[in-house]
């Protein structure tokens, strides 16, 4: 009886389930006839409103043409009545001439005949009848101002409703990806006059392929295109590939997406790995701050901890309490956090091939600030730029300003304006680590070497802060200044 009661149980929860269903579709259905009524009386509104702006502008034209036939009608008119009333007036003078001489003619005073002939000659000389032209100045024929509106006749019988554009289809071959831009280009199936605007939809991914239905990151949207084409600037590279669609829109609908589209971009992309900091720096991501007083609170904190007089270890400190958002490989293993006068941190990813691009921007007043890659064997008390497992360039600000180039132990001072952002390449293969104004892309400095390991982005800053920029491509204007040959300058004999 029980397991009867319970299949009855399950039986009316389905039931239930599947009513609420149903109600709920009959709600749907319901608010869909509502729609229907709301869209086509919108749509019907919109189509009279149209039509109506055709009528008016066809009356405006319709006016315009008939005020054009009426003034040229009155021109016309005017001309030919002055010419009308001209004629009229020398006809009437000739006659007058005429049966004046009829007369002279028939006198029989033969003394006054020689003085009215000489009259009548004057007046037949000086009579308008001899001035006049005998053709019309104007002609009456209206065939200039009549309209044929054969065509336009045809394309309004061909008027029909807007119909839904096309799915737009990415070029990729004519698509770039270069200098932290993205330039997509796309072409329409068919010839579609009536297209108004693209949307472009944009969004990061590290999955390679068909983009995926399900993302985590969001859908960017680029609105009003009016060209075929878009270029996405300043982005910043923090993931392997971007998604891509477009859709075409006309004035009154949008239609389907493209087939989305991925496109690799490949940019360096690390963060400041907070457990190798020095004490006195404070890591937040990709921001380092000096502390005068982070070694001293975190000996303190020990002492209050533990109630002992030790020296706090480094891993109590904050910055070791703060991981890396991107952990170094497993098999790479740890290291000491810096100490002494080092004041330095490393980047959390390594470089073992390829070329790499990051720029850093310091705070002017900083007394020293350092830039460079090291090996992870760099020692916790050493410097950058002072072994041969560093290369750096050094600006001081500290008693004497000095801006110079760094590797084991020796220095060379640069010849250029000290940038407030500098930019770091470095072509593993090649063996050459090159320093540039971030700005201009002048080339400060080139560093020649066989590197024997992986080598790690290195900083250093005494009583000052930086900023770091990852996500970089190599710009193309150092790919080009690296083909000139412009890396083996003579600025870079002294060091190697």
């Amino acid at each position: 009886m029980e397991d009867q009661r319970e299949a009855l149980r399950k039986i009316i929860t389905t039931l239930a389930v599947k009513n609420e269903e149903i109600q709920s579709f009959i709600y749907s259905l319901k608010q869909m006839l509502l729609n229907v009524e709301a869209n086509s009386a919108k749509v019907q509104e919109d189509l009279e409103a149209e039509f109506q702006s055709l009528f008016s502008l066809l009356e405006e034209l319709k006016e315009g043409m008939l005020m054009k036939i009426k003034q040229d009608r009155a021109s016309r008119t005017y001309e030919l009545q002055n010419q009308l009333a001209a004629c009229t007036r020398a006809l009437e003078s000739s006659e007058e001439l005429l049966e004046m001489a009829n007369q002279t003619l028939q006198a029989t005073d033969s003394e006054d005949f020689p003085q009215a002939a000489k009259q009548i000659k004057d007046g037949v000389t000086m009579a308008p009848a001899f001035r006049l032209s005998l053709k019309a100045k104007v002609s009456d024929n209206m065939s200039h101002l009549m309209v044929d509106f054969a065509q336009e006749r045809r394309m309004l019988q061909a008027l029909k409703f807007l119909p839904v554009p096309s799915a737009p289809v990415i070029d990729l071959a004519e698509s770039l990806v270069a200098d932290n831009c993205v330039t997509l280009v796309w072409r329409m199936p068919d010839e579609d006059s009536k297209i108004d605007h693209y949307v472009l939809e944009y969004r990061r991914t590290n999955f390679e392929g068909p983009p995926r239905l399900k993302e985590d990151q969001p859908w960017m949207v680029v609105e009003g295109i009016r060209q075929s084409e878009y270029t996405l600037t300043g982005l910043k590279f923090d993931m392997k590939y971007m998604n891509f669609r477009v859709k075409a829109c006309n004035k009154a609908v949008a239609g389907e997406f493209s087939e989305p589209v991925t496109l690799e971009t490949p940019a360096f992309m690390f963060r400041l790995d907070a457990s190798t900091s020095h004490q006195n720096l404070r890591v937040d991501d990709l921001s380092v701050e000096w502390d005068a007083m982070g070694g001293k609170v975190q000996d303190i904190k020990a002492r209050e901890k533990d109630g002992k007089g030790r020296t706090a270890s480094p891993v109590n400190s904050p910055a070791r309490g703060t991981p890396s958002p991107k952990r170094m490989p497993s098999g790479r293993g740890g290291r000491d956090r810096f100490t002494a006068e080092s004041y330095t941190v490393l980047g959390d990813t390594l470089i073992d091939g390829g070329e790499h691009y990051w720029e850093v921007r310091y705070e002017p007043d900083s007394k020293a600030f350092g830039v460079g890659v090291a090996y992870r064997s760099l020692g916790r008390f050493e410097q950058l730029g002072k072994t041969a497992a560093s290369w750096c360039l050094h600006i001081n600000n500290w008693l004497q300003v000095s801006f110079t180039a760094k590797h084991a132990n020796k220095a060379k001072v640069l010849d250029a304006p000290v940038p407030d952002c500098l930019g770091v390449h470095c072509d593993f293969q090649q063996g050459l680590l090159s320093f540039y104004n971030a700005r201009t892309k002048q080339l400060l400095h080139t560093f020649k070497a066989k590197f024997t390991q992986p080598l790690l982005p290195a900083f250093t800053v005494w009583c000052g802060s930086f900023q770091v920029t990852t996500g970089l491509q190599v710009p193309s204007s150092v790919r080009c200044l690296q083909k000139r040959g412009s890396a083996t300058s003579s600025s870079n004999t002294s060091l190697t």
